[in-house]
């Protein structure tokens, strides 16, 4: 079975569609009669490459690579061009590697390369199908029974499924469960070492009394079902006033639309603190270096701790309890507008209980410290 090679113009422009955030994946990945994970990965690399576009020289130093590569081709032999193919190749992920295949290689063959690559070649070759009808329904289901019952792990979750007469196994809900960036939120062993690479920090605020606005602001992700996929949501929320500064969208869950958030968030001030779990996005490098840039203490969530970011699951369940199911929007699009309403209504006209029945912008802007910083 021949794999379908798509051309550079061609994954640029469905990464350039998916970039805009206007559709979900699967509405894209169906549309290209691609799959939902190219998508998603030729959005990545756009958006890891986009810097680099703009870099001073670009041009002179990719015609200096070429004319070594070409050097070495005609220098040596074949052992050094799968040496310098795998180096320029070289990366983790499964669906990364299949697209570094390259069937019309002239020198290395395809099982060569999946070898020298570490892939098997069945994976090559396998062509996972998008998530079906039944499987997005499970996931809308899932997720509203998380945000009711957010301590519910893979196996009450199965159990709850099979009460509602949807008889699916562990490892299904599992999947779908860490495809939606949910984990039951209580206390869990300590059974593996973080990565190298992951940026840890301490959680700060199990002593902090927070008693004004910008004392420590918090984040973090939700998952929203659309009719064809679905979407991310993060925001940006003042501790003591609920205050939210900022939110974003985005059809897959990468650092780019959180930094978006923080970025607009910063415009109007800054924290002393800010609080976040240890997800990928909020880990990176790009992400911390921002916040440390602004002098501002990084603090992360325990692992499975269910009340280290409490303020920002209350307004989940707001959101999607007021709001989002409700509404059950039908477009990335309509999400935008109404969510855009929402966090409005939110701020400025929600009386909240924990607030004395004051507004959110009441209290966050009473205070001399919340002056605009631009």
């Amino acid at each position: 079975m021949q794999r379908k090679k798509h051309s550079a113009e061609f994954k640029a422009k469905i990464a350039l569609e998916a970039a805009k955030g206007l559709r979900t994946i699967n509405e894209i990945a169906g549309e290209a009669e691609v799959h939902p994970t190219q998508v998603t990965l030729w959005k990545k690399q756009l958006l890891d490459e986009m810097p680099s576009l703009f870099a001073s020289g670009r041009g002179q130093q990719e015609k200096k690579e070429e004319d070594l590569t070409a050097a070495l081709y005609q220098q040596i032999g074949q052992l050094k061009v799968e040496l310098d193919w795998m180096k320029k190749n070289l990366v983790l992920a499964v669906a990364e590697k299949k697209e570094l295949i390259e069937p019309t290689h002239r020198s290395i063959s395809i099982a060569r390369q999946c070898e020298l690559l570490g892939l098997a070649r069945s994976s090559f070759y396998y062509e996972p199908k998008p998530e079906s009808e039944q499987n997005l329904k499970l996931m809308q289901m899932l997720d509203k029974q998380f945000t009711a019952t957010p301590f519910y792990g893979v196996r009450r979750m199965t159990a709850w499924l099979a009460t509602q007469g949807e008889a699916v196994n562990p490892k299904r809900v599992r999947r779908l469960m860490r495809e939606m960036g949910l984990e039951a939120i209580y206390p869990k062993p300590n059974l593996s070492k973080a990565k190298d690479n992951v940026r840890k920090y301490p959680y700060l605020l199990k002593e902090e009394e927070i008693t004004v606005p910008n004392q420590v602001w918090s984040t973090d992700i939700t998952y929203i079902s659309l009719p064809q996929g679905h979407i991310y949501l993060v925001a940006v929320i003042d501790w003591y006033s609920r205050y939210v500064l900022s939110w974003e969208l985005s059809n897959t869950m990468d650092v780019t639309f959180c930094l978006s958030a923080l970025d607009r968030a910063l415009t109007q001030n800054t924290s002393k603190i800010f609080n976040s779990d240890q997800g990928s996005q909020f880990t990176s490098l790009a992400f911390t270096s921002r916040l440390e840039q602004k002098g501002i203490a990084i603090s992360q969530d325990g692992r499975g701790r269910a009340l280290d970011n409490i303020f920002v699951e209350r307004l989940w369940r707001s959101v999607k309890y007021e709001e989002v199911y409700p509404k059950a929007y039908t477009s990335v699009k309509e999400a935008m507008q109404e969510l855009d309403k929402y966090f409005h209504f939110y701020n400025n006209v929600r009386l909240h209980q924990s607030l004395d029945y004051q507004t959110p912008a009441t209290v966050h802007f009473k205070h001399p410290n919340t002056e605009v910083h631009m």
